[in-house]
């Protein structure tokens, strides 16, 4: 009989809490609610040891506390929800922690495909972001199911970081987007340099001013020499390098600008006079808007392509650094940094973080278009 009362009276409460949760919603909802939350869970270590808890009990706190928080965005109407689950950098902790963790990841990554999760309660899509080459197969087999199983959902989205750092995220976007440029002018056979530099005369190279010739670049080399200058010619566009042709004057900027202007390049090279020479006028002007790389090129090649930018981030236990979470997407983003640990997040939590959010909304909206 006790049993039963308690069990309705805990139904009673839920449902008040439930009626509470939607008010205070409603109110907050007159005014701009965050798009996309990012979270930080900071504290669960801690909070096991203040709890005098055994070993690895604050993570399963912690991943309660996740769900609520969870919950809670979706009711309150956010589409994008991004957690910093597992850092690179946690690899390098006692290896029964990382296995502790990774057990329970893989645990919790397949309670997430359960009829009564939360993920298909919500419609939620779920993203699994970072360099999951370094996961165990295990745990890898199991993201890549569930974010196949999500798919097609559409209603909201939670992007997972997983052996993620910002550091690894920029790196390889930059790889990879110098890859592809490198891939797309090759077949142009243009005999440009990037220094914006032409070669004048069929069958005589001219050196681009970084010590080789356009020949070497775009012409028959061997695998080891293109690698090189592959790699040369990466580390110049990830620095920014500008470089000037003291004869020509013409400056090239090696990420501003856009590769899109080869067919111009073509049509130069069919103008050529009997001699071999393309016209100056027409090709200085080509080769100071010819560029290699833009902002949005390295972009499409984050991780995080896959959602807009925060709007908040939500660090917990008190911390203000961002312990190398999302370095790239957060130039312009509130940090709302609560003094309780994780696992002692509560609602009220998330409401003023909200409000902050709100109270700084307008600061925000202007820098933001100052970009």
């Amino acid at each position: 009989m006790d049993k039963h009362r308690r069990s309705r009276l805990s139904e009673l409460f839920g449902s008040l809490g439930g009626f509470f949760r939607k008010c205070m919603f409603c109110i907050l909802s007159m005014g701009p609610i965050p798009n996309h939350f990012a979270f930080i869970m900071d504290g669960n270590r801690r909070y096991a040891k203040k709890e005098k808890l055994e070993e690895g009990a604050g993570h399963r706190a912690g991943f309660s506390v996740l769900m609520s928080m969870l919950k809670y965005c979706y009711e309150l109407g956010v589409t994008y929800v991004t957690i910093y689950a597992f850092s690179i950098e946690n690899f390098k902790r006692k290896p029964d922690e990382v296995q502790n963790l990774m057990d329970l990841i893989l645990e919790k990554i397949e309670g997430l495909l359960k009829e009564e999760s939360l993920v298909n309660k919500y419609g939620i899509r779920v993203y699994f972001i970072g360099n999951l080459k370094l996961l165990s197969k295990p745990v890898r087999v199991a993201a890549e199911k569930v974010m196949k199983a999500t798919a097609n959902n559409t209603k909201c989205v939670l992007l997972i970081c997983i052996a993620y750092t910002s550091c690894d995220e920029i790196v390889q976007a930059v790889h990879e987007s110098c890859k592809n440029k490198w891939e797309e002018i090759q077949p142009c056979n243009s005999h440009k340099s990037f220094s914006g530099r032409v070669e004048e005369v069929d069958g005589k190279s001219i050196d681009d001013g970084i010590g080789h010739s356009v020949q070497e670049l775009f012409g028959v080399q061997t695998n080891e020499l293109r690698a090189t200058r592959a790699s040369t010619f990466c580390n110049d566009m990830a620095e920014g390098v500008e470089r000037t042709d003291k004869k020509s004057g013409v400056v090239g900027h090696a990420v501003h600008g856009s590769c899109d202007k080869w067919g111009e390049v073509q049509s130069l090279e069919a103008s050529r006079t009997g001699d071999g020479v393309i016209p100056n006028v027409k090709s200085e002007k080509l080769l100071v808007d010819l560029s290699i790389l833009k902002v949005v090129d390295i972009e499409s090649h984050m991780y995080m392509s896959v959602a807009p930018n925060p709007d908040i981030v939500i660090r917990s236990s008190g911390e203000t650094r961002l312990s190398n979470f999302l370095l790239w997407q957060t130039s312009n983003c509130l940090l709302y940094s609560p003094n309780a640990l994780w696992p002692d997040m509560r609602l009220w939590h998330l409401v003023w973080a909200v409000l902050d959010f709100q109270r700084n909304y307008s600061y925000f909206e202007k820098k933001k278009k100052q970009f």
